[in-house]
């Protein structure tokens, strides 16, 4: 269902975010996001001078190098325009989310590693949303895995959205046995 109409307006600032994932030859992954930031309307800038319209603000992205436990073996983080000079120099600053692993906490862990001035608020966004994009990249991976739990044992994705809370339909019809709703 698309969003209702909205009343008469002007668009003025446009944020691209586009993600991949990649199954490597070598058995990691590479999880890939690059976020642009344009406008509709030229402007003023210290660093740059005048930014046309439709000229990227930003174009920033990351290579998120990790194995199937989702641990991180490597990263990339480019900032190809920005508003100001020295924002490419706190790029290398990301390598610290080297020997992280993608879990729960791990936005709390990438704002502990790179928030305020020890990195960029975009490249920031960027990594937390690339989480969700790992586990739809390695979804086929984690499922032949999860198809092989023992009986009994507590299937991972229980209880880590609306569709999979333990109450849900979904829960019901795919893992009965945690099914806490009722009959």
């Amino acid at each position: 269902m698309p969003l209702s109409p909205p009343v008469e307006r002007t668009c003025l600032h446009n944020r691209k975010y586009d993600f991949q994932g990649y199954q490597r030859a070598d058995g990691l992954w590479d999880i890939e996001g690059r976020i642009v930031d344009t406008k509709t309307y030229a402007f003023a800038n210290q660093d740059r001078g005048e930014i046309p319209a439709g000229e990227a603000l930003h174009d920033m992205s990351i290579r998120l190098t990790i194995d199937e436990d989702f641990k991180v073996h490597d990263i990339e983080a480019v900032t190809d325009f920005s508003p100001f000079r020295l924002c490419p120099d706190i790029t290398p600053n990301f390598k610290r989310m080297i020997g992280a692993e993608i879990k729960t906490g791990w936005t709390q862990q990438v704002r502990r590693q790179l928030g305020g001035v020890e990195g960029c608020t975009h490249l920031v966004d960027l990594l937390i949303a690339m989480a969700t994009v790992a586990f739809q990249t390695l979804y086929p991976v984690r499922a032949a895995t999860a198809a092989k739990r023992p009986p009994g044992q507590r299937p991972g994705l229980l209880e880590t959205c609306h569709a999979f809370a333990s109450d849900s339909p979904i829960v019901k019809r795919s893992w009965p046995d945690f099914y806490t709703g009722e009959e």
